[in-house]
């Protein structure tokens, strides 16, 4: 197989819960301790931050990696999902994966003495540890997929632990309570291992000091008065995220890691730079000026809708779309009805459908149009807004990743 053909195989032939949703989740780690065997166990041959939480979690493990990459340490990074490259969700210095290391490792596994049925994100994730394992990195910085306890990457032992905000989603799998899903995000916490508690309600931050204590593993909390790096990615949330890295920063320094401060603060302000982040808060036209972000949750969808209320435009126009699984009432409550909407489909199974999305939608009073595809959508707002007037793109990741 070459590239394009092995990148084939793992979207189609492997359950992927980007596209399918429940179908593609698996609460076990069973598999993922098999194929790592397979391949010698490459998470315990390097070192690792791992970072999970509901929201955030992804621009800390990319400000983290940019950092440690501008202190000289030779750094991977594991996140998902992609937006438009299979290779953005490992990297190492920036760099995305080889093409070829993709090729052969598939062609390994599906040539391998075993029975396994490994879903998409398991085999993603042994790649990504043998990668790294085979590249000799220093550092590896590992955002979780989903959860915590039962996630993929959770058969590592890392140098810290990072756990950002915490909200409900993906109640289907995580359970329905506030409680519930913090006792799962905190199932990363390891025995003895240094965790960094990000800024969360009292509950939650009890929750996870209790997990923390039975393991023994000191915590670090932020709060809102908490040190804070500078950043250029953009977003008045992103200074919640700047505060828990900060304060990872100082949880490796206390282990011994070298980070000067004056290259930790040019490693936070270089993130889109270094690790090619995008999606958060971006700008990617003007006049009329353009702005996407990934936030798709009720907790990140309402951080975008604070964001919004600080623009400057004349008319608002929203092009929204979202998957079937999320809790669509609750989030669309949060939009803001003197907007025009711009209702759309992301080209993915799990993708809700634009009808059914503006008939719910009109039960809160934001009303607008279906347009059969988010480019559609986009070129309709753009066509129908003045210079200085905003679109806005989001409600899901995959709407993200088809504008940009």
């Amino acid at each position: 197989m070459d590239y394009r053909e092995t990148v084939d195989y793992l979207f189609s032939q492997l359950p992927m819960f980007q596209r399918v949703g429940g179908a593609a989740y698996k609460a076990d780690l069973s598999n993922t301790i098999a194929i790592c065997t397979i391949y010698d166990n490459p998470q315990h041959k390097f070192k690792s931050i791992h970072v999970a939480g509901t929201n955030g979690k992804g621009s800390v493990a990319h400000t983290l990696a940019s950092i440690f990459q501008t202190c000289g340490y030779k750094t991977g990074l594991f996140t998902s999902p992609h937006l438009k490259d299979y290779r953005e969700r490992i990297k190492i210095n920036g760099e995305m994966i080889a093409e070829d290391y993709v090729v052969d490792f598939v062609e390994k596994f599906k040539n391998g003495d075993h029975e396994l049925k490994p879903s998409f994100f398991e085999l993603t994730c042994a790649m990504g540890f043998s990668y790294f394992a085979d590249e000799q990195v220093d550092i590896a910085i590992l955002e979780v997929g989903m959860g915590g306890r039962l996630d993929s990457t959770n058969v590592v032992n890392p140098e810290l632990s990072v756990i950002t905000h915490i909200s409900k989603d993906h109640q289907q799998f995580l359970g329905d309570t506030i409680e519930l899903i913090a006792a799962e995000k905190g199932g990363i916490i390891k025995k003895g291992t240094p965790v960094v508690i990000g800024e969360n309600t009292f509950t939650v931050r009890q929750i996870l000091e209790q997990i923390a204590a039975k393991q023994g593993a000191p915590h670090y909390d932020v709060f809102a008065s908490s040190p804070i790096l500078e950043t250029d990615l953009k977003g008045s949330y992103q200074r919640e995220n700047m505060r828990t890295v900060a304060m990872a920063v100082k949880a490796m320094r206390e282990a011994g890691w070298e980070l000067p401060q004056e290259k930790v603060e040019e490693g936070a302000k270089s993130v889109v730079l270094k690790t090619g982040l995008r999606g958060r808060w971006e700008v990617i036209g003007e006049m009329p000026k353009v702005i996407t972000d990934v936030g798709h949750n009720e907790a990140g969808v309402q951080q975008v809708v604070d964001h919004l209320r600080r623009q400057t435009y004349v008319r608002l126009h929203m092009v929204w779309g979202m998957v079937g699984d999320k809790d669509a009432k609750a989030i669309l409550a949060l939009l803001p009805k003197s907007a025009t909407y711009y209702w759309c489909k992301a080209d993915v199974p799990r993708g809700k459908d634009a009808e059914e999305l503006a008939q719910e939608a009109n039960k809160h009073a934001l009303i607008g149009k279906v347009y059969p595809s988010v480019t559609v959508a986009l070129e309709t707002a753009k066509k129908e807004a003045q210079l200085n007037d905003l679109i806005f793109v989001g409600g899901s990741v995959f709407v993200v990743a088809e504008v940009i």
